[in-house]
């Protein structure tokens, strides 16, 4: 192993201004809904700048512990993570809008597919580097790392949560790219994915609603289309600088929980395009420096490593903008950094720690 430098500070910064646009957006958008429903508008910004530092102390250690050590703990969380999918669809899960995909202890819960994104990383990375010449083959390469996919899809849908498990999907396919699958491979999976893909839509009439609601949202106003168009009256009315920071009408719950997974919108509405080009900058240069680390990975471990939690920020950031935008139907996913969500924030800003740890063994200076 090479010798340690100091970390991206690109990255750790462009993580850090992410965090605190989540914090003050999470709270501007929150404060009437938490006034009317738990009678405390400061509600989710206590519980959001706890998160935050959780996950930054989480960062600073993911950040000081050499990633190569993942590499035998990875099996032990990929164990974890099933067992704890597993709960979730018992009755120690908690059910809420008709999905259970939280477990809880007290007061405090967890969402066992947050953490399966990265347990599922840390163990592909794992195998895919232990036997990258298998890779090239289907029954030997690419099986395998399927199955692992079956097997998160399968626990996952039963929540049910198509878009986690659309993602993990996504994610551990990157992977297997990046490790040398073939492109035949790659097209067969994509067309039979796809198949599936509009079986499991057409079996649900749900998802068949947000389909509607997105090919012809104003058809719908007020069911499958109403968030959609919530969305894009905020989004519209922001204009080029936005109404004022605070100063939305969208979030006097016309949005149904605009701290979530609508909060784009919200930052559209306040802080206009000039505020929405921001954010998706800051996306963009924290994605280009995710891939530099991957790309200059001192071993194939980091460079899979880096490639799964990059590719993990880039789909969701691609999935809520085009939702938000409605470029695509409604869907459950939040706005890394940005949306309320402590599990989400926390385990993100520690998977930004792993990256940080792996550019302190790579050489990003070099062309």
């Amino acid at each position: 192993m090479t010798k340690k430098k100091s970390s991206d500070f690109t990255l750790m910064l462009t993580v850090l201004i992410l965090v605190a646009i989540g914090i003050i957006m999470v709270f501007s958008s929150s404060y009437a809904y938490a006034y009317f429903k738990m009678n405390d508008g400061y509600h989710f910004l206590k519980r959001e700048i706890m998160w935050a530092s959780l996950g930054l102390l989480g960062m600073i250690l993911a950040m000081n512990f050499d990633y190569w050590k993942y590499k035998k703990m990875a099996p032990y969380g990929y164990i974890v993570s099933l067992i704890l999918l597993v709960l979730v669809l018992t009755p120690l899960g908690i059910e809420f809008n008709g999905a259970r995909r939280w477990l809880g202890v007290g007061g405090f819960t967890i969402m066992p597919g947050e953490l399966a994104k990265i347990f599922g990383i840390f163990f592909v990375a794992s195998r895919l580097s232990r036997n990258q010449d298998k890779i090239k083959s289907f029954t030997k390469g690419v099986v395998p790392n399927l199955l692992i996919i079956a097997v998160y899809f399968g626990l996952i849908i039963l929540q049910p949560n198509l878009s986690t498990a659309m993602t993990i999907t996504f994610i551990i396919v990157s992977m297997m790219f990046v490790a040398g699958m073939r492109w035949s491979h790659i097209t067969t999976m994509g067309i039979v994915g796809a198949g599936l893909l509009v079986v499991m839509i057409l079996l649900e009439p749900y998802r068949m609603r947000r389909i509607t609601g997105f090919l012809d949202p104003f058809a719908d106003p007020r069911g499958s289309g109403y968030q959609v168009i919530q969305s894009l009256l905020a989004l519209g009315s922001g204009g080029v600088f936005g109404v004022g920071l605070g100063k939305s009408v969208q979030k006097y719950l016309y949005i149904p929980e605009p701290q979530n997974d609508f909060i784009f919108a919200i930052i559209g509405e306040e802080l206009g395009f000039v505020g929405c080009l921001t954010v998706i900058v800051l996306f963009l240069l924290l994605i280009w420096r995710g891939v530099r680390i991957a790309i200059n990975a001192p071993d194939l471990f980091g460079c899979l490593l880096a490639t799964g939690i990059t590719a993990m920020v880039g789909v969701q950031v691609i999935i809520n903008i085009a939702v938000a935008t409605s470029s695509m139907p409604v869907t459950g996913i939040p706005l890394p950094f940005i949306s309320w969500g402590g599990n989400s924030l926390a385990i993100f800003m520690s998977a930004m720690g792993v990256m940080l740890n792996i550019s302190r063994y790579s050489n990003l200076d070099r062309s």
